[in-house]
């Protein structure tokens, strides 16, 4: 077997790990849980997902560049902040309000790209830098007010229906998480634009050598994070309805922690988005399996937060044995 075999077999070895946690876990919970197979668990679980699966799969493009992206939640809520003023404020159509929301994001993710690949700023420090901006930037616009959308009864409530759930109670979200889970899968698998992050993640300067402009593609990487951090604010919205200034802090974490323990390297050089996938169902079926058992909220980030830890560790162990094949 050669060393490319034995470090795709590595990779593999993960992502069965991951299906064989989510696995485990459903079962569990199902057998311990009270209620936990039940229909409107089971559709409250996904519908917890949308957002955090859009944010996720930003960040593995990212994290595959040997990136970090810590505003993407400030950034997602930021944009939905905006949505609202445009929707509530400004007299623009509900359409229009979240076609804001993404343009604000992406916008936010170029300036993240820029900052990292113009200005050679560490990744963890610049992109905790434009998350404060976010949050700034979302109390002034607002006058730190909560800005509401329109509910599912209303005439603008269409959003909801198409985007949300449908009057019979269909978690419409899924067709669209389906949906941007096959655009990304392509676009990172077959495009340029997933080889080229997974190549500067693996050995930047080699990479530049060859002839890539890694600064442009750590742009591209950073704008498309801020477009996916777009979709997250609609779903969010779609879904809660309303969005508070301020908020969003810990959903990066969130998406760090789905991207990690779906088998994506934090060194860079590798992803999966199937891996990430899995990794968001393990942390919503982990928080809302834990609720069915009777664990209290304070337990359920103990136990998140050592999920994250055993992912992290198998990282590195699994980073070792790759060094050791090659």
């Amino acid at each position: 077997m050669n060393t490319k075999q034995r470090i795709h077999n590595l990779f593999m070895s993960q992502r069965i790990i991951a299906i064989s946690v989510l696995v485990v876990l459903f079962l569990f919970f199902g057998i311990f849980g009270k209620n936990f197979l039940t229909s409107n668990s089971l559709i409250s679980l996904l519908e917890s997902s949308y957002y955090i699966v859009m944010l996720a799969f930003g960040m593995t493009f990212v994290i595959s560049t040997g990136g970090i992206d810590l505003s993407i939640g400030c950034v997602a809520m930021c944009g939905a902040l905006f949505g609202g003023m445009a929707y509530n404020q400004w007299g623009m159509s509900i359409g229009m309000s979240l076609v804001i929301i993404v343009i604000v994001t992406t916008c936010f993710g170029a300036l993240n790209g820029f900052l990292i690949s113009q200005f050679k700023i560490p990744p963890f420090v610049a992109t905790m830098g434009t998350q404060y901006i976010a949050q700034g930037v979302g109390y002034i616009v607002t006058r730190v007010q909560t800005m509401r959308y329109p509910v599912i009864t209303e005439p603008d409530g269409w959003f909801k229906r198409v985007l949300y759930k449908s009057l019979d109670g269909f978690p419409m979200g899924v067709i669209y998480m389906v949906l941007m889970f096959v655009v990304c899968y392509l676009l990172f698998r077959y495009t340029i634009i997933g080889k080229y992050a997974c190549a500067i993640g693996s050995n930047s300067e080699a990479t530049r050598l060859s002839g890539v402009n890694n600064r442009k593609w750590i742009m591209i990487v950073y704008m498309i994070a801020g477009f996916m951090a777009g979709l997250a604010g609609i779903f969010y919205s779609a879904t809660y309805t309303s969005v508070l200034p301020g908020s969003g802090g810990g959903m990066e974490m969130n998406a760090i922690a789905a991207v990690v323990i779906g088998g994506t390297s934090l060194s860079g050089g590798s992803g999966t988005m199937l891996g990430t996938l899995i990794g968001v169902f393990i942390m919503a079926v982990l928080k809302n399996g834990l609720m069915t058992v009777g664990i209290q909220q304070q337990w359920q980030v103990l136990f998140t937060g050592l999920a994250v830890l055993m992912a992290v560790m198998l990282d590195i162990y699994r980073g070792e044995r790759a060094k050791k094949a090659a």
